[in-house]
């Protein structure tokens, strides 16, 4: 990875230009965020959109100056989610921030296919970097707000769209883990048929530019002696994983909110994979500072074709 930890990655990208457009502005996380950004030199300016008068007394309240910013007056949220992927669209922006807007409409918005910013066929995940104090290098989460219950074929699409990001990041050859809750294939536990079938569609070539092995445990994955303990041998993601993914939405959400919550020296961004452009995703709970990291994340990201 082109950097070990997100001050480093914030050095990196500190001077750009950078213009964030926010719907639902009127959110004071995102404001704090954007306030912590200005303050690091991460952005140029942006649009910000929501009632106007609100978003302005929130941001005298976290001391962001209005001087650089453009405003919308907009009241409804999915109009909000709307105008925001429009301004993208026009090129008045460089990334999207999910400001006080129902996922729902966000996702809508960023899905329309006359704004251009999905190709086609392409499918939307959730991306998490981490960074822990209990684990040697940073590494990712896959799918933790997006995919309910995914499918064999969009898991493997959201290992695509985590590989294709970590290789931006500088990742060439991402290691991958499928994680379940045991590491034996059981007919009965579906997602470890699923994680057999992962493996084989990464060796016939489905999944490329990285290697993909499961199923796995929490312990094998983060552990190459636990995987010596449970008789894994010649593998090369135990202890080294750049990736892991989950089973369902049920597991990667908390497995997301308990890291957030419990890790040692935790920190993290969230993005969505897939679009044509970065995008913010956190959670509503979610510190300003992982919209910090993200918006970082997304100035790094929009310049790696």
């Amino acid at each position: 990875m082109k950097f070990n930890s997100f001050s480093e990655l914030i050095d990196m990208v500190k001077g750009q230009s950078n213009r964030v457009v926010v719907p639902g502005a009127n959110n004071a996380e995102a404001l704090t965020a954007i306030k912590m950004a200005d303050d690091k030199g991460l952005i140029s300016g942006g649009i910000l959109i929501g009632p106007v008068e609100l978003v302005k007394k929130m941001m005298a309240e976290v001391g962001l100056a209005e001087d650089k910013f453009e405003f919308i007056e907009c009241t409804d949220v999915p109009t909000m989610c709307n105008l925001a992927v429009e301004q993208i669209a026009k090129g008045k922006g460089d990334f999207l921030v999910k400001g006080l807007v129902d996922t729902k409409y966000y996702m809508k918005a960023i899905l329309n296919k006359e704004m251009g910013l999905v190709p086609q066929g392409a499918l939307l995940t959730h991306f998490v970097l981490f960074k822990t104090d209990n684990f040697h290098k940073m590494f990712a989460v896959t799918d933790s707000a997006v995919l309910i219950s995914p499918t064999l074929e969009q898991k493997a699409k959201a290992i695509n769209n985590a590989v294709n990001v970590l290789r931006k990041l500088g990742v060439e050859r991402p290691k991958v883990a499928v994680v379940c809750p045991v590491e034996k294939v059981n007919e009965k536990i579906p997602s470890t048929v699923d994680a057999q079938a992962l493996v084989q569609m990464n060796k016939d070539g489905l999944i490329p530019n990285c290697v993909v092995e499961g199923p796995y445990d929490m312990y094998i994955t983060f552990s190459k002696e636990r995987a010596a303990e449970k008789g894994i041998a010649n593998a090369e993601v135990p202890g080294d994983a750049d990736l892991i993914i989950l089973p369902d939405l049920d597991a990667a959400n908390p497995l997301y909110k308990a890291l957030a919550f419990f890790a040692k020296g935790v920190e993290a961004a969230t993005i969505l994979a897939g679009p044509n452009i970065p995008v913010i995703l956190p959670s509503r709970a979610d510190h300003p500072s992982v919209k910090l990291n993200a918006i970082a994340l997304c100035s790094y990201l929009k310049d790696q074709k």
